[in-house]
């Protein structure tokens, strides 16, 4: 059964026939023609999710995990603006996503019907296709089913190859729930024209040869970008300093995994942070997290910046070069093995391991704390995880521990926004069978608290939520602290905790009020398996941001 509505019919053919099968539906009325058709084929893999905002995130997820297109569907009006926020993440993280609107005729577009807005384009700045279908008045209007197929099939190509995401508006009259047994259509596919590149410019191996000071960052990318053979092929070179940031997942003896550990003990001394400028800077991912690399690759001149990658390249220092479109495995691979006598490696590395002896000290030293807390996590995290980490305070204090190897670790740093960590967080749970966790702030929890209004959690699901009652990481940041305006509108102070959300959805509640409490809440939410489980870890408002800042002085 499916909707007698012809180019309802055109987009269910044409996914099914292009393989995307994971839809989202945000329950409406004016979508119906879609949903009817998604819901009432069993090759869809549908999922209701009333939040918008929510719906898309937890579509994002899937999509991360699957590295294929997913839908979300929603009615007209307001409903497709709260897809926005994701929409934006997908742009930036390279997510494909895609977006179905339903929408009011052209003809009652602003004449004062309910529900409409202007829909064609709305997400112009953040996408990378956005059309609008025509509606078809019968089987004989063969130029509108033509167009219609046309950009249907762009739709979803441009999404496959070039990993973002895109919108189709979709006009519909009433009455919109008619159906019918047969499909009316027959949509054609077009396939993408996917261009591969493999070459290194002359220009670039030139200079790279001639570079004895060569900075490799690694930023945000999925899992085995690289083999263990080609991660010793890169680091084997002496003038070589390969840095990696923990949405990198990428571990190797030879790499400095701790950007800020290594560069804020000396970012105030001008000589001995001079030795580390490099003659030529490299990068390799996505969105940076590390703001000390950043401004300190801004504030020196650096020659050349390169990105290496078949995506988008962003001239994150002000130095880009030029921008390599071929997959990072394959540069490795065509790299010359021109050698040149240096030091630059050895010397970063043997620097770096100094401050990690220090850095054990201090971990043992230190009170019950934010930093207390995430080393008593990532010390007792189980091996082969999904780690989904929140961003804000979360993703940076990630970097500042090893990861485990065996976890696969993704986090929202297209935007960076505390908006929609637990929702993608689901949705990625939902799209494999691997234990996920998801590690978040309090109040990024509680601002996408509607995330566990589902039915899709799985069982084995886990929340950890850092509440230290407001935003802390503005603790960290300068600026006059401890006074109304800094409470209220910059740190937003508060004593809500998840317990009664946790009994409302049926999630496991674990609390957790300083380090003798921990290690019993901590095995009992990681053993049970029987629902999902949240544990909440509360730890000092006041003594966070000192602790935290205390750490790069004490490695000075």
């Amino acid at each position: 059964m499916l909707s007698d509505i012809l180019h309802a019919q055109q987009v269910l053919l044409l996914f099914k026939k292009k393989g995307v099968q994971h839809i989202v539906i945000s329950p409406g009325s004016r979508n119906a023609p879609l949903t009817i058709g998604f819901t009432n084929d069993s090759y869809f893999k549908c999922y209701s999710i009333v939040d918008e905002r929510c719906a898309s995130h937890f579509a994002m997820g899937i999509a991360q995990q699957l590295k294929q297109p997913v839908a979300v569907v929603c009615t007209s009006g307001s409903a497709l603006l709260n897809y926005y926020p994701a929409v934006t993440e997908a742009f930036y993280s390279e997510i494909p996503l895609i977006v179905l609107s339903a929408d009011r005729p052209p003809h009652k577009i602003d004449i004062g019907d309910g529900q409409t807005i202007r829909q064609q384009n709305v997400y112009a700045n953040h996408i990378l296709y956005d059309t609008h279908l025509e509606m078809i008045d019968d089987q004989d209007d063969l130029e509108t089913i033509a167009t219609n197929e046309r950009l249907i099939n762009k739709a979803i190509n441009v999404a496959i190859t070039h990993h973002g995401p895109v919108h189709v508006n979709i006009p519909f009259e009433e009455p919109l729930y008619n159906t019918v047994q047969q499909p009316q259509v027959d949509p054609k596919v077009l396939e993408p024209h996917i261009q591969i590149e493999t070459s290194i410019p002359a220009l670039f191996t030139d200079r790279w040869n001639k570079a004895n000071r060569k900075l490799v960052i690694l930023s945000t990318l999925n899992p085995q970008v690289f083999s263990q053979k080609q991660l010793d092929v890169l680091t084997s070179d002496p003038t070589v300093l390969v840095m990696s940031e923990v949405s990198s997942n990428i571990r190797h003896r030879n790499i400095i995994w701790g950007i800020d550990t290594l560069i804020a003990p000396i970012e105030n001394d001008q000589e001995a942070i001079s030795h580390l400028q490099p003659d030529m800077v490299v990068t390799i991912g996505g969105m940076i997290v590390s703001k000390k690399i950043k401004q300190y690759l801004r504030r020196f001149e650096t020659q050349h910046h390169y990105h290496i990658g078949n995506r988008r390249a962003y001239d994150t220092f002000f130095k880009l070069a030029g921008h390599i479109k071929t997959a990072p495995s394959n540069w490795v691979d065509l790299m010359s093995n021109v050698s040149i006598d240096g030091n630059y490696r050895d010397y970063w590395l043997s620097f770096f391991k100094d401050y990690l002896k220090k850095r054990e000290d201090y971990l043992k030293s230190i009170p019950w704390s934010d930093f207390k807390a995430f080393d008593l996590i990532f010390d007792s995290l189980p091996n082969n995880i999904v780690l989904q980490l929140g961003n804000s305070s979360t993703i940076r204090y990630a970097q500042l521990f090893p990861m485990n190897p065996t976890h696969t670790i993704f986090s929202n740093r297209g935007t960076s926004g505390i908006d929609g960590s637990t929702s993608s967080a689901i949705g990625a749970a939902v799209a494999q069978d691997k234990f996920t966790v998801c590690i978040t702030g309090d109040l990024s929890f509680l601002y996408d608290s509607n995330a566990l209004w589902n039915n899709y959690t799985p069982a084995n699901f886990k929340i950890i939520v850092i509440n230290n009652s407001g935003g802390g990481i503005f603790r960290i940041l300068p600026g006059e602290k401890d006074n109304h305006t800094f409470d209220t509108y910059f740190e937003t102070t508060h004593q809500l905790d998840a317990s009664h959300l946790c009994k409302m959805y049926d999630v496991n509640y674990h609390r957790v009020d300083g380090e003798d409490a921990f290690a019993k809440a901590y095995e009992k939410f990681l053993n049970d398996n029987s629902r999902p489980q949240l544990l909440e870890i509360f730890t000092p408002r006041l003594e966070n941001d000192t602790v935290l800042l205390d750490y790069f002085k004490f490695l000075k």
